[in-house]
Formats: C-alpha cells, sequence, structure tokens
C-alpha cells in the first residue's frame, strides 16, 4: 500500500437487524498509511521490534492488522541507529502493515 500523509478515523454503531444499538457496542475503522484497521483489534506486541515466536508471514496468517511496540525498548535495543540503518521501523520488522507504539513512558518514570 502506498502511504498517504494522513489518517482517518470512522466510527460506527453496531446494530441488530432492528436497527438498535447491540449493548451500546461500536466499531470503527483506521485508515492508516500502511493499511485500514477494523475495532476493535487485539493487537500482537513486539517489544523490541519482534513479536515473539511468530514470523511476520505467520502473523499475517492469521489475520494480524496492526502491530504494537514500544518505543522506549526499542530505543534501548535494538537501537535506533539499527532501525535507521534498515530503512525504519517496518523495513527493520519485515512487515508492511500498520504499527502503533507507544512512547514508553511509563517504562522511563518508573526506572528506579
Amino acid at each position: 500500500m502506498t502511504p498517504n500523509k494522513g489518517f482517518s478515523v470512522q466510527v460506527k454503531a453496531a446494530q441488530e437487524k432492528t436497527g438498535g444499538l447491540i449493548n451500546g457496542s461500536r466499531t470503527g475503522l483506521l485508515r492508516l498509511a500502511h493499511g485500514v484497521v477494523e475495532t476493535p483489534i487485539f493487537m500482537p506486541v513486539g517489544t523490541q521490534a519482534t513479536v515473539k515466536c511468530l514470523l511476520p508471514e505467520q502473523l499475517k496468517e492469521i489475520g494480524t492488522q496492526i502491530l504494537l511496540s514500544n518505543t522506549f525498548h526499542l530505543y534501548l535495543r535494538p537501537g535506533y541507529e539499527d532501525i535507521r540503518y534498515y530503512g525504519g521501523l517496518h523495513s527493520f520488522m519485515g512487515w508492511d502493515r500498520p504499527i502503533l507504539t507507544d512512547s514508553g513512558g511509563f517504562q522511563v518514570f518508573s526506572l528506579s
């Protein structure tokens, strides 16, 4: 997919045949530079740029739409120099679908 310069979010109410809400539930679509993610979604965690015990091809086979990673852990290992050398996080991970990274702020401020 060709990366775009933005993203969009679409929230939809899940409806029964009668048109009413099902327990107030809702679904959504995240249109991101590397693909569309249907919500709600489970995100496998690739803390240090890899999901343990699964290859990117296997993640795709089981329907993974997005991966979650942690910026602070990526900074510590493998390190931003290695990630940059390989052309960014997507290339480094061998993953062409969306990646969500949290800041790692909790880990930074919870250090003793």
